[in-house]
């Protein structure tokens, strides 16, 4: 027998992917979402989100995304997981979905693939990952108690990070390649304040060293030349982020830095295939813009159904 084709296949299982799935499912839509790692994408890492309405004391990004799943659960969202990298093929009119363990064939895919942390290259990186190196305060922040952190990045992410591991360890140095933060006045004022918290402007690691774990970082001062070695327990990188989008090579049109380029509509340039949130071509990566995003992709998929002749035409108001 040919395999099941769905209606519509959400690649990613962050705010986007899940509100998608929401608007889909309340739909009486044949939907599935495939994530290759735990649901929530980025948002989960997140310690507090203050800016999500309705939230007037903040919410935790993992108690955010956790709600969110009880109400895609709600309406009977099936969720697939895998573990090994996909691949996404256009078969005539059907999008083609390659995991592990077989196919997924559906008319309309959402990807809400989002992005992840980008790596810096520095020698000792790879090898201490894992062992003193991570991207994740939020996930980490507790085995580092009472010891010396080190922060890498300007950004809010990287000053968020930087506070919440104030909450743990005995020193937090903020390694910065500029004279003066990126992040949002307010984070600023916060950690300029913070007494745990020192800073290394105009410098860059260039080397992470240790034993069987991280035990010191080599930094260089761009301005005086200075190389200073810095006993440190922990590195956390916020350096940016790459998108998700390794399986969308030659199939979807892509910014110069890997972002799925979209129309007003959010569909991409193969008719059928969209793209929400923190992977698409936008300027503001927010949680409360990727949910949005997945609300007007599930919209685009529901009218291109209809429009190959799947479904009755798409009601807004919903």
């Amino acid at each position: 027998m040919p395999e099941q084709t769905r209606d519509v296949a959400i690649i990613g299982g962050g705010p986007a992917g899940l509100t998608a799935g929401l608007y889909l499912c309340r739909a009486k839509i044949d939907t599935i979402l495939l994530e290759q790692q735990l649901t929530g994408g980025q948002a989960v890492n997140s310690p507090l989100i203050e800016n999500y309405p309705g939230f007037p004391e903040g919410i935790s990004g993992a108690e955010l995304v956790e709600r969110m799943k009880a109400q895609v659960d709600r309406f009977g969202l099936e969720i697939k997981t895998f573990s090994k990298a996909m691949k996404l093929v256009l078969d005539d009119q059907v999008k083609v979905i390659s995991l592990e363990d077989g196919e997924i064939r559906a008319r309309s895919v959402i990807v809400t693939s989002g992005r992840s942390p980008r790596k810096m290259g520095i020698p000792g990186e790879d090898t201490y990952t894992g062992r003193g190196i991570s991207y994740c305060a939020t996930c980490d922040a507790p085995l580092f108690k009472d010891k010396v952190v080190m922060v890498i990045g300007g950004g809010d992410a990287a000053v968020e990070e930087a506070l919440h591991l104030a909450r743990f360890a005995s020193k937090v140095i903020l390694v910065h390649r500029r004279d003066q933060l990126r992040a949002s006045d307010y984070l600023q004022e916060r950690a300029h304040s913070e007494p745990k918290l020192e800073f290394m402007w105009n410098s860059e690691v260039t080397e992470i060293t240790g034993g069987d774990v991280v035990k010191s970082a080599s930094v260089f001062n761009n301005v005086t030349s200075e190389r200073t070695e810095v006993p440190v327990s922990g590195i956390f990188f916020y350096v940016g982020n790459v998108p998700n989008t390794d399986f969308l090579v030659d199939v979807v049109e892509l910014d110069e830095t890997g972002y799925v380029v979209t129309d007003n509509n959010l569909e991409s340039s193969v008719p059928g295939i969209f793209a929400a949130g923190d992977v698409r071509a936008n300027r503001f990566k927010q949680v409360i813009v990727a949910a949005a995003e997945g609300a007007l992709a599930s919209a685009g998929a529901q009218r291109f159904l209809e429009s190959v002749g799947v479904r009755q035409a798409y009601e807004g108001g919903h």
